[in-house]
């Protein structure tokens, strides 16, 4: 007997990349269910399109991210976390929200706890506290950093996003599974990750689903999004300034 599911992460507002990947998976009859772990919206522009397409989906189980929650709270008239750029672009992005989409939004919690095949799964956007807030990024994840934030858990597998790049730990007690962001990548490709359990195994297959992403980058430009330069740059290993200049 063995289960086979998906985790997406940190899509961020990207639907080319999303539609990929989705494709992918839907050319694997044996993936059962997806998790996708927060960071849907946010620093890519197509919150709406996004959201709308992961919702239209019965096979999709969420956990909220830190963009989520930036963007709840603007739309509901509160203070969030944000500051300078950042809050600018959430302003943006709230700005052409559909507001339709609000209550499926809220309704998503922090962590979902999942057992295949007796493993037990945490599912989460980050690492939290005790207080239910995501701990600061740690730029040199190890398995024995993790163990230690582990220690007193069940979980035979802990699934987190938020920081982008690919993360993959096994030690005596877990495994740790970042699969990349989805979404923000200095290629033209979109990450994720297959997991085959077994009473005796965890096996993660760390994929790539190629697109053309450039009307995306173009976009950027075109809409005038806030913080474009920058998002560019950092999260898209500026791809389109060839093309732009």
């Amino acid at each position: 007997m063995s289960t086979t599911i998906a985790v997406i992460a940190d899509v961020h507002g990207n639907s080319r990349a999303l539609l990929s990947v989705l494709a992918e998976i839907d050319q694997q009859p044996e993936v059962k269910h997806i998790y996708c772990i927060g960071d849907m919206v946010g620093i890519g522009y197509e919150t709406n399109e996004v959201l709308e397409i992961l919702f239209s989906r019965k096979d999709i189980s969420f956990v909220i991210g830190n963009h989520e929650e930036e963007l709840i709270a603007i739309l509901e008239g509160e203070d969030g976390e944000s500051q300078g750029g950042e809050k600018l672009h959430h302003e943006w992005l709230a700005k052409r929200f559909d507001h339709r989409l609000l209550p499926k939004l809220k309704a998503i919690p922090k962590e979902i706890v999942a057992e295949h095949e007796g493993h037990k799964i945490l599912f989460t956007h980050y690492h939290i506290d005790a207080e239910q807030r995501f701990l600061p990024i740690d730029a040199e994840p190890t398995a024995e950093k993790l163990d230690q934030l582990y220690k007193e858990s069940p979980f035979d597998l802990v699934c987190f996003g938020h920081h982008h790049p690919v993360h993959h730990f096994s030690s005596a007690q877990r495994t740790y599974l970042n699969p990349g962001s989805l979404g923000c990548y200095d290629k033209p490709s979109a990450r994720y990750a297959i997991i085959e359990l077994t009473a005796k195994e965890i096996n993660v297959a760390l994929k790539q689903a190629p697109y053309d992403n450039q009307d995306f980058l173009l976009g950027y430009e075109q809409l005038n999004v806030p913080e474009k330069e920058f998002i560019l740059k950092v999260f898209h290993g500026k791809q389109s300034l060839n093309k732009l200049s």
